[in-house]
């Protein structure tokens, strides 16, 4: 069943309310168990230049919270404006906010509490219409995909932070059958993006027709085993495979294999994974790749990485009926049987482990494990409109940024759908990314 907040806005705004309250609480569960498993010394430590100190994250998703909901929709005075620019995520670089004056982690913990309780005090108070921001919910929504997006860079942090693991969770479900590793998603138009989607952010809108040619793409992303293969063969060696820009950011960087992996002195492959050494497990998504080796294991494969358009196709159009859904299965909340999210587990999950999640073609963990690199560009829609600030996706057009979809096992439920749309930098390797692969068809293949 699906449960949008268009679903639950009707007449009685009750409903509604106790949504956004179970979702607000989560994410704060989830925030206080990623900062609660390191003593505060460690809290206040940056682990890589990369990342904010973990106390940073925190009193960050209250000072959003506080300006939108407490101010904004609340009409509060500020409750700690003193500390506003050091929050502010464009004033200050990662590398230097270790530097600033952060709050203590007990005073940003007794902040963000505070916020908490004027939020739920403007959650009640506001009838949720009448108003841009806050129909159906909209501000509490983006505030709930915020923190869960830090919550998920916190859990980026972890896996960066040295040590033994402070981190548990139980294996994924094991994995299963896919069926042919490539099937062919038909030409043709289909919508891309939203314009009902009520808590899409400005970048996933509007809705627009975009043309497709027919193209085979990959029924999974491309596993450990497969990566191994194209560093055993020279992959990392060989500039064939490298754009310019990438096998110049080869050498710089020194890249050998993903990141967090380790060669064992048999030869095998080892990694580290949230303070865990295991051996890397052939039949999981590999992770931690950045956009330049994916680009370069699907030119040594006769492949390419897909386009933004051809990913979204491929995850949300319904072959039978031609229209684009919320998710590859169809338009229902994510459940543990259909992807792996939510930081249920602590590890992507071996191919067709999720066969529920499954598209109407066959592609399976479309949703879910790991980010996926397109060859796209980081762009607007046609239509594009600001809102409800300019800092959270206009800024960030244009540039060396590459698209990545369908989340990983560290996002929220709350923080994705078939038309979410996130960006980064080529070079970054510790998010978790992976990748999936794509080739053109051709008149002997029906397009």
């Amino acid at each position: 069943m699906t449960s949008t907040p268009e679903d639950l806005a009707t007449s009685d705004p009750e409903p509604l309310r106790a949504r956004i309250a179970d979702l607000l609480t989560a994410a704060r569960t989830r925030s206080t168990a990623l900062t609660d498993a390191v003593d505060d010394a460690d809290l206040v430590v940056q682990h890589s230049p990369l990342m904010s100190p973990l106390v940073w994250d925190l009193a960050h998703v209250g000072s959003q919270e506080e300006l939108w909901l407490v101010r904004d929709v609340g009409g509060r005075e500020p409750l700690r404006p003193e500390i506003d620019g050091l929050y502010d995520a464009f004033r200050h670089s990662r590398a230097r906010r270790v530097e600033l004056p952060l709050l203590t982690p007990p005073e940003a913990r007794a902040y963000v509490a505070e916020v908490r309780d004027k939020a739920l005090d403007a959650l009640h108070a506001n009838p949720l219409r009448g108003r841009r921001l806050v129909e159906h919910g909209f501000a509490f929504g983006m505030i709930v995909q915020h923190e869960q997006q830090h919550d998920e860079t916190m859990l980026a942090t972890h896996q960066l932070r040295p040590g033994a693991p402070v981190l548990h969770a139980p294996a994924p479900p094991p994995g299963g059958p896919v069926g042919a590793r490539e099937v062919l998603v038909p030409g043709g138009p289909f919508t891309m993006g939203t314009s009902t989607e009520p808590w899409a952010l400005d970048n996933e809108r509007p809705a627009h027709p975009v043309e497709v040619s027919a193209f085979w793409i990959d029924t999974h992303p491309v596993t450990n085993g497969e990566y191994a293969e194209f560093v055993e063969a020279g992959g990392y060696d060989d500039p064939r495979w490298w754009s310019e820009q990438g096998w110049a950011h080869r050498g710089e960087a020194g890249l050998v294999a993903p990141r967090f992996w380790e060669r064992a002195q048999d030869g095998t492959w080892w990694r580290r994974r949230f303070g865990v050494h295991e051996a890397v497990p052939d039949a999981e998504p590999v992770v931690h790749v950045c956009f330049h080796e994916a680009e370069a294991f699907a030119c040594w494969a006769g492949k390419r990485l897909p386009t933004e358009a051809e990913w979204e196709k491929a995850a949300r159009v319904d072959p039978a009926t031609g229209r684009s859904r919320r998710f590859p299965w169809g338009d229902e909340d994510p459940t543990p049987a259909h992807a792996n999210l939510g930081q249920r587990h602590l590890r992507p999950a071996a191919v067709g482990a999720y066969p529920a999640g499954a598209s109407p073609l066959g592609v399976h963990q479309l949703i879910g494990d790991v980010w996926e690199w397109t060859s796209s560009g980081w762009e607007p829609y046609p239509g594009f409109e600001v809102f409800p600030y300019p800092e959270y996706s206009q800024v960030f057009f244009g540039g060396d940024y590459r698209v990545l979809r369908g989340g990983s096992f560290g996002t929220d439920p709350a923080a994705i759908r078939g038309t979410f749309r996130n960006w980064d930098l080529p070079v970054r390797r510790q998010i978790f990314a992976g990748f999936r692969c794509a080739r053109d068809a051709s008149r002997e293949d029906g397009a």
